[in-house]
């Protein structure tokens, strides 16, 4: 059953999502069900997670969780950081970050625990406009950069900046939301921007260019979930991860209309989503967060120290040893889940 704390928690537009945290935070707790239901499991869905729009659009988990009499409240996360905001002030119960992203919440004291991975994407790269005259990391010293804090895209440029002899410090950052920093940099109020897909592929198509790529610098697609509700219902996060188990097959066997759906809730361009499905998504990763996963993340950890943004190291060992929960992804099932 869930508990008390779950049946009273306010209907969040996805607008309001994007307020930010002050906004979430005044409204979580408050009585709100949708549909008359008096038991609600909130999710989040979000553009970076592929397989949270095919979920949504094809109404597996609202279809399997109405016949535990609970209904499924969805919120739009605009990056990590939201989603973030979101696990922390009780808005929902499962959210879809980077790996990066989730490790930093939960070193700084955030309830929650991966409990499946949902991609191995290489979503971010250092961005520059198309006429631009910067061609290297090195050539970002004194100039302007955008990052969303908290997010992988942030900790890409870190990593790449320190891989090339510099530091945050050489550069002054803007701390904008990922569309954000898009449109700064088409505009010229940036020099570079560490983007994420897919609105770093849109970018692409209106010209802008790649500056710096590096896999190894990308972290996984991790859906969290607090620990509260993991251990108060179960049920509940076992039948997301076996909807995602669901999403996972039929994005393998459908890409083409993933991209579609995809093209259709980010307002992109059909080829621009087939290059974020198709190349740079890797959707066919092994659902369980295990032994890979923790390595990148222990790759990323002195990362956090060493930018303040934990402020010890002993925090970020003890959230990297406990953060995941592989009790649903190693017995996820998609067949339990009913629809095509």
């Amino acid at each position: 059953m869930l508990s008390h704390r779950f049946t009273r928690r306010t209907a969040l537009s996805a607008a309001a999502l994007m307020l930010g945290a002050a906004a979430l935070t005044g409204c979580a707790g408050e009585n709100a069900t949708a549909s008359g239901a008096d038991k609600t499991l909130s999710i989040d869905y979000a553009t970076y997670n592929p397989l949270s729009l095919v979920i949504k659009e094809k109404g597996w988990l609202d279809e399997a969780a109405k016949e535990q009499g609970v209904s499924v409240e969805w919120i739009q996360s605009a990056g990590s950081n939201k989603a973030n905001e979101a696990l922390r002030a009780d808005a929902v119960d499962v959210g879809s970050t980077a790996g990066s992203a989730a490790l930093l919440a939960r070193s700084n004291g955030s309830p929650i625990k991966t409990i499946d991975l949902y991609s191995q994407p290489e979503w971010s790269a250092l961005v520059v406009g198309k006429d631009s005259k910067i061609s290297s990391v090195k050539d970002l010293k004194g100039k302007t950069v955008a990052a969303t804090k908290g997010t992988d895209p942030y900790f890409f440029l870190l990593q790449a900046l320190e891989e090339a002899g510099l530091s945050e410090d050489d550069i002054t950052l803007q701390n904008l939301q990922h569309a954000d920093g898009r449109t700064a940099l088409a505009n010229g109020s940036v020099d570079a921007w560490s983007g994420l897909d897919p609105i770093m592929a849109a970018a692409e198509q209106d010209g802008a260019k790649l500056l710096y790529r590096n896999l190894d610098f990308n972290t996984y697609g991790a859906l969290n979930a607090r620990e509260d509700f993991i251990e108060q219902s179960p049920e509940l996060a076992q039948l997301v991860v076996d909807s995602y188990e669901k999403a996972r097959e039929w994005a393998g066997e459908h890409p083409e209309e993933t991209a579609e759906i995809l093209a259709d809730v980010a307002g992109l361009e059909p080829k621009v989503a087939s290059t974020v499905i198709e190349e740079r998504s890797n959707l066919d990763v092994p659902a369980t967060p295990g032994a890979d996963y923790t390595k990148v993340l222990g790759a990323i950890a002195p990362t956090l120290v060493a930018s303040g943004d934990v402020s010890k190291q002993e925090s970020v060992d003890e959230a990297l040893s406990t953060i995941v929960d592989d009790q649903f992804a190693s017995k996820a099932d998609a067949s339990k889940i009913s629809g095509e």
